[in-house]
């Protein structure tokens, strides 16, 4: 028998009942043209803290021992797991210790200290943070709240199965953020335990990772939980080395597929969604968006697309909006030879002008080693209309007698 049933998913609900947003389900007209069928997007990225986390770890607080949230609990994150479990301890008076890294994002430092945490920082990465949370719990009593591999966490995540149901009932397909597991294994636990209750139609839960974090294929591919080394990636949110325990079995159990996805459709993707969607979403809650721009030949309609969070910092909101424009051909970055002498770069500017480029910024080189004594060098990041034109204004000026090359 499952260590989580749909029961014990309308067990959670509602004790989330007045705790949680019902988070709105829209459609996406853009994304049902591309893969032939109706999108539509879960917005979890407006619930409370701003992701679903704040359901997994309320439940798991409520469900402690009087005695037990009397010793405080303690959490290792990033930044929504910190959030969550820091509004759901205050919520029920309880004390909570969160361990965030050296160089977290500040708003999301601002935001777990506003729900009532003590933050504390005891080094550069999560697994430093974790094992110190872990250190914390053994020395002061305190209960750790493990970001997902726990049956009370999964539990609450899965009630926005039960959401989609009610929301969506003719829902063929769930795409989700995959980092340890919770998420996309909690929503096939209800999904799927209802329509084995109902003999209704199966849906299929299919999980997207970011390609340089992506621990669940080479687990499947093992059989058991491995720890991969993880790179560096936009969607922090999900870079986990390991699947847990529980959500690993789940995942094996009732998930369908998991799917891998670049930085350069996760920045599209979140660019997609601010842009037509008019929601707000860090790269991580993205990665479901992502897939279906990767991926769309593998998803029955209607597909209701998980925006599992929206805590992203303004800086790097900024880059990844950059990143992704860029993918899309609509910001150009270009090198530029030019002979060195009065008017050249005005002319230059001239011509973009009637090319109808926006000049966002220009940095003017005279002297180096590699310049001949007689040109000059121009980096250009441009604002263009797309893709075409892009090739457009490249291959004119080059016609023009410009060394253009693309950086």
């Amino acid at each position: 028998m499952s260590l989580v049933t749909v029961d014990d998913v309308r067990a959670a609900r509602e004790l989330l009942r007045d705790v949680v947003v019902p988070t709105p389900l829209i459609r996406s007209r853009v994304l049902s043209e591309a893969i032939g069928g109706p999108v539509l997007l879960k917005c979890e990225n407006v619930q409370r803290t701003g992701s679903f986390k704040i359901r997994g770890a309320y439940v798991r607080i409520a469900r402690l021992s009087d005695a037990e949230r009397a010793r405080g609990v303690v959490a290792a994150s990033a930044g929504n797991h910190a959030q969550g479990v820091a509004l759901a301890a205050s919520m029920l008076g309880c004390k909570s210790t969160v361990f965030m890294p050296v160089g977290a994002p500040l708003p999301k430092i601002a935001a777990t200290r506003g729900y009532g945490a003590e933050v504390v920082f005891p080094g550069p990465s999560v697994d430093d943070c974790l094992v110190a949370a872990q250190t914390y719990a053994e020395e002061s009593g305190a209960v750790l709240i493990h970001p997902f591999d726990h049956p009370d966490v999964v539990a609450g995540q899965a009630t926005i199965g039960l959401e989609i149901l009610d929301q969506c009932p003719e829902v063929r397909t769930v795409v989700g953020a995959v980092g340890g597991g919770g998420l996309v294994s909690g929503i096939a636990t209800a999904l799927k335990g209802v329509a084995k209750e109902t003999g209704g139609h199966d849906v299929k839960v299919v999980g997207a990772q970011a390609k340089r974090a992506a621990a669940f294929p080479a687990s499947l591919a093992a059989g058991r939980p491995v720890r991969v080394d993880i790179e560096t990636t936009m969607a922090d949110g999900i870079a986990v080395g390991r699947p847990g325990d529980l959500t690993f079995d789940l995942f094996t159990e009732l998930v369908d597929a998991v799917v891998t996805v670049t930085e350069e459709s996760i920045s599209q993707a979140l660019l997609l969604c601010l842009e037509r969607a008019k929601q707000v979403v860090e790269p991580a809650g993205a990665a479901g968006v992502a897939a279906l721009l990767e991926h769309s030949y593998a998803f029955r309609t209607p597909v209701v697309v998980l925006l599992s969070g929206g805590n992203i910092d303004p800086l790097l909101l900024s880059k990844v909006l950059r990143h992704g424009l860029a993918g899309t051909g609509r910001y150009l970055v270009v090198r530029c030879r030019l002979k060195d002498r009065p008017g050249a770069l005005v002319t230059l500017l001239g011509e973009l002008a009637e090319l109808g480029v926006n000049v966002l910024d220009v940095m003017h080189e005279r002297v180096a080693a590699r310049l001949p004594v007689e040109e000059a060098e121009v980096l250009m990041h441009l604002e263009t209309r797309g893709s075409d034109h892009s090739e457009d204004v490249i291959g004119r000026l080059r016609e023009k007698g410009y060394t253009l090359t693309s950086s």
